[in-house]
């Protein structure tokens, strides 16, 4: 076996490894705590669905770009898969799969994200307390004034269903000077909570940075007042007045909590921007699987019952050649999950048909090699020599091939990312990795089996290629 092989098959060993410990990780975590469980869609897992309203009559244009703002901030959240689609030219609705904190997500998704610290003359101001500000002077607050509770005909939950009428109210009380404006956050400032100094364990911290005119006055603002109280507010509601203990310079600073949750809320709503509108939660509901486990057994069947098709039948047209590719097979499938589980994809129903139509479709290559292999050997070359040919007069069509399904995939990714259709996006996914994968497992892992069998003298029997007679190894026969 030539060296190149060895370091083939180590570098293969390594993968299937890593790959298995992924799929196989105890309790869904992996190295350093990493979460790697296998993530199920909405139509497969059930999530929450919830309806936004504009809380002022707004153009269409602005709720779509309230909704590519929702969209950041649920992948902020670490979902994927999620639906945000708007209704209405004042509506949105948003479906999230397998959310553990429903409570949060909504209220991380209807904020504004609009930073502002606030001159109080020296008052203290009790948390959640609603303001208004010279940056928002008249916040319009949406009360509901009649609920509908009942029966989801579809799912059999029972839901907060039906719209709700609402009242905009707006809160009484002094005008705040506002020291800072929301616009000049600088996004990239925003950083991931984190503890806040090495003596408070159980203080988080999220730091931000303000440009501008709104870096100048903050500065100068806490320059002034040293030790007097400037409320943090969030989206006209008080965060917190803490004391000014030094000066911010730059505009620097970063907001405290005591739990993480809070401030991975806060983090969220300033990180993927400020909404154009403030919205209001009309409804919400929990969606159970509209497939549900069922779907899920059956898929692994399918996909079980695909496998071993496509395996039974490149053991009995192509013997040899074709156990090997059932190896590369396994190993594709090992893989194909644990990048599902490392990435992580959302799993749908259509992103499993995907996957399923992938395994048909990483043996096209195999086809295409062991075609060539079977004519190299019948011109007389020996197997080694008709490996290597065959590899290489099959890459240009397995290139072209796997390039023009590529192509596909990316046109209906981007047509489920611009419409919103994330079933689409699940299919194209899944497909479009097991593409890329099958290159590897018909070009490297294929090729190097092949190599490692060569010197083997049951290897040499013609029978294994589907051949009558190989004059190459008929050649190394009479040899050995």
């Amino acid at each position: 076996m030539r060296s190149r092989d060895i370091y083939s098959l180590i570098f293969i060993l390594l993968i299937a490894g890593i790959a298995l410990s992924i799929v196989f990780a105890p309790e869904g975590r992996w190295l350093f705590n990493r979460d790697v469980s296998v993530r199920l869609g909405l139509d497969l897992r059930g999530g929450i669905q919830v309806l936004l309203r504009a809380a002022e009559p707004v153009e269409r244009s602005v709720m779509q770009t309230a909704a590519g703002v929702i969209e950041r901030r649920i992948n902020g959240l670490g979902v994927a898969e999620s639906v945000v689609q708007l209704s209405g030219n004042d509506r949105i609705i948003v479906e999230i799969p397998g959310i553990d904190n429903p409570e949060q997500a909504i209220e991380t998704l209807r904020g504004t994200g609009k930073l502002e610290f606030i001159d109080t003359k020296g008052e203290f101001l009790a948390p959640g307390t609603i303001v208004r500000t010279t940056g928002s002077p008249n916040p319009v607050a949406l009360r509901p004034t009649a609920t509908a509770t009942g029966t989801d005909t579809v799912t059999g939950t029972t839901t907060v269903t039906g719209t709700e009428e609402i009242t905009p109210t707006v809160p009484e009380g002094p005008i705040y000077e506002s020291i800072t404006d929301g616009k000049d956050l600088d996004l990239n400032s925003v950083q991931p909570p984190q503890i806040a100094g090495q003596s408070l364990t159980n203080q988080f911290a999220v730091p931000f940075a303000f440009t501008g005119e709104s870096a100048r006055r903050l500065e100068q603002f806490t320059a002034a007042n040293i030790q007097r109280p400037m409320c943090i507010v969030l989206d006209n509601q008080v965060f917190s007045c803490p004391v000014v203990q030094a000066a911010l310079i730059g505009g620097r600073g970063e907001i405290t909590t005591s739990t993480r949750q809070d401030a991975e809320q806060i983090y969220t709503q300033l990180k993927y921007g400020a909404l154009p509108v403030p919205l209001q939660v009309e409804s919400s509901r929990t969606v159970s699987a509209s497939l549900g486990q069922g779907s899920v057994d059956a898929s692994i069947v399918a996909g079980l019952v695909g496998l071993l098709t496509v395996a039974l039948f490149m053991i009995l047209f192509y013997r040899l050649p074709g156990f090997l590719a059932t190896v590369a097979l396994l190993l594709y499938t090992a893989i194909s999950f644990a990048l599902y589980q490392l990435i992580p994809v959302t799993l749908t129903l259509p992103g499993i048909a995907g996957f399923i139509l992938s395994i048909g479709v990483a043996v096209d290559a195999n086809v295409l090699i062991f075609a060539r292999l079977k004519e190299e050997l019948r011109r007389g070359k020996s197997l080694n020599a008709s490996i290597d040919a065959a590899f290489v007069e099959a890459w240009p069509a397995i290139r072209d091939s796997s390039v023009a399904t590529l192509i596909t995939c990316t046109i209906l990714f981007m047509f489920g990312n611009t419409f919103g259709v994330s079933l689409i996006k699940g299919f194209a996914l899944t497909l479009g990795l097991g593409i890329a994968l099958s290159l590897f497992t018909a070009m490297i892992v294929t090729r190097t089996f092949l190599h490692m069998i060569n010197p083997l003298p049951f290897a040499q029997n013609p029978w294994l290629y589907e051949l009558k007679d190989a004059p190459g190894m008929r050649h190394v026969r009479e040899v050995t």
